[in-house]
């Protein structure tokens, strides 16, 4: 097995297992709706075997950044089948990763709303307002009758993502947001029925992950986490209490079944890949953000048997036809982070193709 060869996860077929990553890059309009320039972005990448979006706000509530892209509304879904379209045209498939920040997020991102999480805490570091950065605000403590409600959010977000034309859909419950702000001792110290024991603090990833696999069908449907990456406040230590929490919310996902499981940072642990085994199914890794993924990383991670692909980040940014240089060997453009997140079409849609 390399790279370039097919694959079949879920209900997509996939040319070669090199993944575009999801990647925030803050180019819709102000009320979510996605741009012209993200249907000419996500197109310029159809080569790769499945193309995961940034991650999407299922509410305004929901929201991380401004410009943050939503499926909130028909709006937004309207607006999405032209990025879909665009992707097929090209003989691309797409996922769409839903991702709700929980806590890491402030009001003056989601319209006046206080965030919310499983306690009472605040997330690190700072928020990105129109008025500039300003420190996290503490989050309200989301009840039992919320938690029942978030899992209905997710699956009719899905269920506006496939009417807007995706393949299928990535739950985001790593990063630091609000799935995986459940799983962390750190950031849940609730008593009810989600905290207080691994088991709990697994639950709410798996009653959203079967609410969308329900809805839109279990080989449409992914899971990504990411144990002990530490962000937005999020601490997990190497101890039985994260292995436990972890090996709940595979356990409790693998019967469905899923179009694939995504993982990262440390791909090659012996941790990772008892989870892969405990789910069964297909297993796609990232190597994380603080490093670029190498085609020699790459292809030893598939051909070495540790994952069946690779989500890559910064090289498939910089490189619409990344497939065709790391198969050919040929020069990669370099990415340009002064340009990562200020909107606009400079170092978004204008890094180069090789002519052919």
């Amino acid at each position: 097995m390399d790279m370039f060869s097919p694959a079949t996860f879920g209900s997509v077929h996939l040319e070669n297992r090199i993944v575009l990553a999801p990647m925030t890059r803050l180019r819709a309009h102000a009320d979510g709706s996605p741009s012209l320039d993200m249907a000419t972005y996500y197109a310029q990448r159809a080569s790769f075997g499945l193309i995961v979006t940034e991650g999407v706000f299922p509410s305004l509530e929901g929201r991380a950044y401004l410009n943050q892209p939503g499926i909130a509304t028909k709006r937004h879904a309207q607006g999405w089948r032209r990025v879909t379209d665009a992707v097929h045209d090209r003989g691309g498939s797409i996922f769409m990763q839903i991702m709700h920040a929980g806590m890491a997020t402030h009001s003056a991102v989601t319209g006046g709303s206080r965030p919310v999480g499983p306690s009472a805490t605040s997330a690190k570091g700072l928020a990105r307002t129109q008025g500039g950065k300003v420190a996290m605000q503490a989050a309200r403590s989301l009840s039992e009758d919320e938690l029942r409600g978030i899992a209905a959010l997710f699956a009719e977000a899905a269920e506006r993502a496939v009417f807007a034309g995706f393949d299928g859909v990535e739950v985001q419950g790593a990063n630091g947001y609000l799935l995986h702000q459940f799983f962390a001792p750190s950031t849940n110290n609730r008593s009810d029925r989600y905290g207080d024991s691994p088991v709990n603090r697994a639950r709410l990833a798996v009653e959203v992950v079967s609410a969308v696999s329900s809805a839109i069908g279990a080989e449409r449907t992914a899971l990504r986490i990411s144990p002990r990456h530490h962000s937005h406040g999020i601490n997990e230590y190497n101890d039985d209490a994260t292995n436990d929490t972890y090996h709940a919310v595979v356990s409790g996902i693998a019967p469905l079944n899923m179009a694939y499981l995504s993982y990262l940072p440390e791909v090659t642990s012996p941790f990772a890949q008892e989870l892969r085994e405990l789910f069964g199914g297909p297993f796609v890794v990232n190597t994380g953000p603080r490093t670029e993924t190498t085609y020699q990383e790459a292809d030893r991670l598939v051909s070495g048997g540790f994952a069946d692909a690779v989500a890559v980040g910064r090289a498939g940014l910089a490189n619409p036809d990344l497939v065709r240089r790391w198969r050919h060997g040929l020069e990669l453009n370099r990415p340009r982070m002064q340009h990562f997140y200020v909107g606009g079409a400079n170092g978004y849609t204008d890094y180069p193709e090789l002519a052919t």
